[in-house]
């Protein structure tokens, strides 16, 4: 070709960027048959463009399949490489490339780009013998390459040029879009009803909407201005603690605020202020701004609820007390009836002379007090106030040693299956006597939801309570002891499950019960740190469980309860202290130990019996009340008595008491409490044990 022919081939490679143009012209030039580009790695070429895929040997993916050896060298080297006669060179000697396609030369020549980087080889391959090693075709060689190069320049300038043009859109397309947001913002802001401002790093005002300037015009009369520093336009006992609040926000704290802001004289509203600090785009904080809410109203609102329901519970108390007077004055005048009514025949017939006839208006009278004092320990644990002595029970144990008795109580139309104990089952801190009669209530109470016969059974169980279940179930998450009755009778309605716990409500006829048995366990076990839950239905069944607390400690062997035996007399004068506010109770107390020969002294108030305590008379025992008139309770009298007296033995003797008085039964050594009321021989049993002891 002439010379004029390849520059026009130039030219139009110049202005068409096509490789394969640039591919033919070269082996038109050069005499050589098949060309290619490639990019050069670290082992080998991966072809970008050929004059001839298939002649010049490229495989899958476009590798090369030419000697590594030559991929290395132009590598590193950066200079060309070639090769006249392939055969006998040593780099393709043991290469099957060349015997396969008949390659005879070889040249290689590395394409530089305009920063230095290596980007591949412009390659060719003669099929025939030629003269490649010489200047004018390495030359050749060369200017195509660096044509390439500056066309691959070219296309980067124009494709930076082309990204610079759709960025510098975009930018215009985005400020465009900023601007309109900013504006929305602006309005959103400045459209809000809620005050916003904010300040720099110097607590200067730098920006706030327009709800901000009246809202504090109306509360402080005066129109904020850029620039203000805001903590100084605030009255001096407010001043300071918002300069507080402020300082947090600057720091980087993000919270919120309840205050009262204003002037009392002009207005003073309840705010509800959230802080935020504002960064700059490396991330420091420039300033804070806050966005108040006006909760005045709500406030108020709340105020009124809070009283209203107030007044609801107050209702709901007296309602409540209406209920258990009623219920407690019904069942104490049908007692106090038979009490008074036998008293009076008693006095009549001793007045006729027949007081032989008086052994059964005594027994009646006997019979009624007992009654009283039964439904007043109901009331008691219903009200979680009576006197309880827990000790480490095994439930399983207690519930074996009552089956019998409970088989009897429900009778033979109610099947009892047999008692499920769990293997292992934790002991509990618990009053056993008072367990034993729940569990007692709860098996009559399934017998008579099943007047046509049934199934009772029983069961206990180690139960974990996690905190979300213990939180359910209005105790302390923990480990707990369950004793479960069940029964397959008539089941309760949701109205009646959500009462049965009140006092005197029972869905029994007249007569046949006080209504207190439920409402006794529920106070029993609440008084003991643990929980009563009733799972019913209507004709499924009741299932009432307790959860006691575990307790951490061994259960020593079953006591045997203690027998009232007639006590003997005292002996070395013996004294017992007696403080009571109830003068029949003193009386009675003094007579029965002087009948059994100790002194007995006598004290009305904690103030009394200190002064005898103080004394150098002997004192033995002190048995005194724990309810005592004048500021000191009986505790606070035993503890003051044996400061004077170390290890002075105390009865407390009690019908009500708050077991914090008594230290939740855990009392000190020598102490020991005996509930009212109680019989005269018991009363006088335990005084000569104590004493004796």
């Amino acid at each position: 070709m002439s010379r004029h022919e390849f520059q026009d081939d130039l030219d139009a490679i110049a202005r068409i960027d096509a490789v394969p143009l640039i591919l033919d012209v070269l082996c038109r030039t050069t005499g050589m048959g098949f060309a290619a580009v490639a990019r050069v790695t670290e082992d080998r070429w991966i072809a970008c463009q050929a004059r001839d895929q298939i002649a010049f040997g490229l495989g899958a993916g476009g590798e090369l399949k030419v000697s590594t050896t030559i991929c290395r060298e132009v590598r590193a080297r950066c200079e060309p490489v070639v090769i006249e006669h392939v055969a006998e060179d040593a780099q393709f000697r043991e290469h099957p490339t060349p015997a396969m396609y008949g390659f005879q030369s070889y040249v290689s020549m590395p394409i530089v780009r305009r920063n230095g980087d290596l980007f591949g080889t412009l390659c060719a391959i003669g099929a025939r013998p030629a003269k490649v090693n010489t200047p004018e075709t390495i030359g050749t060689f060369r200017l195509f390459a660096e044509l390439i190069a500056f066309h691959l320049d070219a296309d980067e300038r124009l494709a930076a040029a082309e990204s610079e043009r759709r960025l510098n859109e975009s930018l215009e397309e985005r400020l465009a879009e900023r601007s309109a947001a900013l504006r929305l913002y602006e309005n959103i802001v400045q459209s809000d009803a809620a005050p916003i401002c904010a300040f720099d790093t110097e607590f200067r005002l730098i920006a706030f909407n327009r709800a901000h300037s009246d809202d504090f015009h109306r509360i402080h009369g005066y129109r904020v201005k850029i620039g203000d520093v805001c903590p100084d336009l605030f009255l001096p006992g407010r001043s300071t603690i918002m300069r507080g609040f402020m300082a947090r926000a600057l720091a980087g704290e993000v919270f919120t605020v309840t205050e009262e802001f204003g002037d009392p004289d002009l207005t003073k509203p309840c705010w509800e202020v959230a802080y935020n600090p504002l960064r700059d785009e490396a991330g420091r904080i420039v300033g804070a701004f806050h966005h108040a809410v006006d909760i005045s109203a709500r406030i108020r609102t709340e105020v009124e609820l809070a009283a209203a329901q107030d007044a609801l519970r107050q209702s709901q108390k007296m309602e409540a007390v209406g209920q258990l007077t009623g219920g407690l004055a019904h069942d104490f005048n049908n007692l106090l009836t038979g009490i008074t009514g036998s008293l009076e025949l008693m006095g009549t017939r001793i007045a006729q002379g027949r007081a032989a006839e008086v052994g059964r208006y005594i027994d009646a009278a006997q019979g009624a007090a007992r009654r009283a004092a039964a439904l007043t320990h109901r009331l008691l644990a219903f009200s979680r106030r009576q006197t309880l002595d827990p000790k480490p029970t095994d439930v399983n144990r207690l519930v074996a040693g009552m089956d019998e008795l409970i088989r009897r109580t429900i009778g033979p139309q109610v099947a009892m299956a047999a008692p499920v104990a769990a293997a292992g089952l934790w002991p509990t801190l618990i009053d056993a006597s008072q367990l034993e009669n729940a569990l007692l209530n709860l098996a009559i109470n399934a017998r008579d939801a099943m007047p046509d016969g049934g199934r009772l059974a029983i069961e206990t169980a180690n139960r974990v309570l996690d905190a979300r279940v213990a939180a359910e179930r209005d105790v302390p998450a923990g480990q707990y002891v369950s004793l479960c009755v069940s029964d397959t009778g008539a089941g309760m309605s949701e109205e009646v499950r959500a009462r049965a716990f009140d006092p005197f409500f029972t869905t029994k006829p007249i007569g046949s019960g006080t209504g207190l048995g439920l409402s006794m366990i529920y106070g029993f076990v609440r008084q003991s740190g643990g929980q009563v839950q009733i799972r019913s239905g209507v004709g499924q069944g009741t299932t009432v469980c307790l959860y006691l607390p575990r307790y951490l400690g061994s259960v020593g062997g079953a006591e045997r309860p203690p027998e009232l035996a007639p006590a003997s007399r005292a002996v070395c004068g013996e004294t017992v202290l007696v403080v009571d506010d109830e003068p029949v109770i003193r009386m009675l107390a003094a007579e029965i130990l002087n009948e059994l020969g100790y002194t007995a002294l006598e004290a009305a108030d904690g103030a009394a019996a200190l002064r005898v305590l103080r004394s150098a008379v002997r004192i033995d025992l002190l048995v005194t009340d724990v309810g005592l008139p004048g500021g000191m309770n009986g505790r606070q009298v035993a503890d003051a008595a044996r400061v004077g007296r170390p290890g002075l033995k105390v009865l407390f003797i009690t019908g009500y008491a708050e077991t914090a008085v008594l230290g939740h039964g855990h009392l000190d050594p020598g102490m020991h409490v005996l509930t009212k009321p109680f019989a005269m021989e018991a009363l006088a049993g335990r005084i000569k044990k104590l004493i004796g002891g």
